[in-house]
């Protein structure tokens, strides 16, 4: 099954370094990032799994779990964990998955469906493409996805606020425009109309083009 924005997060079992999980079910009533990496013991991993951990507490306040992967063994995933906070200071107590049997990466399309094997005797370059970012819902369905080459580590900040795009734009039916961040002016989406918006808006809106009206972002 190929996965894009809008499918449901494919449901897996599987063992991490904080215990055995069900996805779905470690969710919960909440969001998830989930956030994978091609091996244990790699550099770009390592700086990303710290500041991950780093901003545990910004996550949290936005209902929002973090969750780890990594082809390996769970093992070799809480042998990497010193490492990690050694190299950033902040301690990964989040569950990094031990994808040894590569179950996860292939029910994510990181890795081809018919890919045999285990993680034994893989090398990072064999899992190069298991390097995607999944933003989930509290409904278990995706809803923004990024990928990065191996190289070159991923901004966080910029996943940080992605999440706080989307949450917005779903708990109030706006949009959010280029280099948005929160505090910033928003969009009226063209499905809603003139008359809908003044009902919605009384105190108007700037017109910009008759298909683009901003407003100040909407308080909670």
């Amino acid at each position: 099954m190929t996965l894009s924005i809008g499918s449901t997060a494919p449901d897996f079992t599987a063992e991490t370094t904080t215990g055995t999980i069900n996805f779905h079910e470690w969710i919960g009533d909440g969001w998830a990032i989930l956030f994978s990496h091609p091996k244990a013991f790699t550099p770009v991993c390592t700086t990303e799994l710290g500041y991950m951990a780093g901003l545990k507490d910004e996550f949290a306040k936005r209902n929002t779990k973090i969750i780890g992967l990594s082809v390996d063994t769970s093992d070799d995933n809480r042998n990497w964990l010193p490492d990690i906070e050694e190299v950033s200071g902040n301690k990964v107590d989040y569950p990094v998955i031990g994808d040894s049997d590569l179950n996860v990466a292939k029910k994510y399309n990181m890795l081809p469906a018919d890919e045999s094997g285990t993680a034994e005797g893989r090398t990072a370059a064999n899992n190069a493409t298991v390097r995607t970012v999944y933003i989930i819902g509290p409904d278990k369905k995706i809803r923004a996805m990024l990928l990065y080459p191996m190289s070159t580590g991923r901004n966080f900040d910029e996943v940080l606020r992605l999440l706080d795009s989307v949450q917005l734009t779903e708990n109030k039916g706006v949009a959010t425009p280029v280099n948005w961040k929160q505090g910033d002016d928003v969009i009226i989406p063209p499905t809603v109309s003139d008359e809908d918006a003044k009902a919605k808006y009384p105190s108007g809106w700037d017109t910009k083009k008759p298909y683009l009206r901003v407003i100040p972002q909407p308080a909670d």
